[in-house]
């Protein structure tokens, strides 16, 4: 359905809200800007193919700056204009706290360097498609530094969630703790980047990847991580967050040296996480069949004395009582959900 004729037509001065998703066609956008001027929200979402023609800077320009109340901007595929003619034309957002941005990377990436947003916005969401391992470290990341540089809040005490769930997929997000018993579940992040890559990277290039995300964050001010990899949570990522209190692992992978650190490297006998309190394991996968490299890192986390909370969830491989028994010894308290075990043992 084409909703031109619709705009053309219509009385819409008046409308704070303008929601447009699924399969439409957008042939002209020159009557959005003139029908509309006190919209607060504009959220638009084509997911029809082949798409309608993009939007130029120009036309993109007219319809936010004609709106100057606007607080909330969701735009994705086809509402994102090409900015590769180099065209450069800066577009003010003063009042915007929401902005969600999917589309090709460099289409993407193109328009937030257009935007002159707020140095703080409640939330932002960004998608990339159609991305390359250079895309990523030319773009996403010198973006990430200078907006997280920008907004004070970045400096207060952080939660932090991380993905590499598949070898084309990088994801980060990031928020404020609010306070110690709050759960690991990101409800209103500051700031998320998901990336969609165009192939698959060796895995050194993909570890190195996901460590260059952390780059731009204040890994320091961490108290909250939560981790979804298909990798080893890499030792010099962890050394530079010695201040997380509470770890979420999904997919957990219990192999040789489970967060422990490399015994070749710089710090062998160090604890990774020296103040951590409460380690979460979701979806556990015994790496080498049995469970003593958990008992292992139980065993070295609580050396000092410093015992930390253990909680497994989700598909849990069969452990028998001794061995439960000899975690609930090192451990100050043991959650263990039996219901969502994954067998019933040997």
């Amino acid at each position: 359905m084409d909703v031109s004729d619709f705009f053309a037509r219509s009385r819409l001065s008046g409308l704070r809200s303008l929601n447009l998703h699924g399969r439409i066609q957008i042939s002209t956008w020159d009557h959005l800007a003139s029908r509309t001027t006190l919209l607060t929200t504009l959220s638009i979402e084509i997911t029809t193919y082949p798409p309608s023609p993009a939007p130029t800077i120009f036309q993109l320009s007219s319809i936010l700056t004609s709106n100057p109340n606007l607080q909330r901007l969701i735009l994705s595929n086809a509402a994102l204009p090409d900015t590769t003619d180099g065209s450069e034309l800066k577009v003010p957002l003063h009042k915007l706290k929401v902005l969600s941005l999917a589309g090709e990377i460099r289409r993407l990436f193109g328009l937030l360097h257009q935007l002159l947003l707020p140095e703080m916005l409640d939330r932002m969401d960004v998608t990339g498609f159609d991305s390359t391992v250079d895309d990523v470290s030319q773009t996403l990341i010198p973006y990430m530094r200078d907006y997280i540089g920008r907004d004070a809040r970045f400096r207060d005490t952080l939660e932090v969630s991380a993905s590499s769930s598949s070898p084309d997929f990088v994801a980060i997000s990031v928020a404020v703790a609010h306070n110690e018993t709050a759960t690991l579940e990101l409800d209103s992040p500051y700031v998320s980047f998901e990336i969609y890559l165009d192939d698959q990277p060796p895995p050194d290039v993909l570890e190195q990847l996901f460590i260059n995300l952390f780059a731009p964050i204040p890994r320091g001010h961490a108290v909250r991580l939560s981790a979804d990899l298909g990798m080893k949570l890499p030792d010099e990522l962890l050394f530079t967050m010695p201040n997380v209190e509470m770890l979420h692992i999904f997919g957990a992978e219990l192999s040789k040296g489970f967060l422990q650190p490399n015994p070749d490297g710089p710090h062998p006998n160090a604890k990774l996480l020296p103040l951590l309190e409460t380690l979460s394991l979701e979806d556990v996968i015994l790496g080498d069949g049995d469970w003593s490299n958990l008992t292992t890192y139980l065993t070295h986390q609580t050396s000092d004395g410093q015992a930390i909370s253990l909680e497994m969830a989700g598909e849990i491989p069969y452990m028998r009582p001794e061995v439960e028994n000899e975690i609930q010894g090192l451990v100050r308290a043991f959650i263990y959900q039996r219901d969502q075990e994954a067998g019933e043992g040997e």
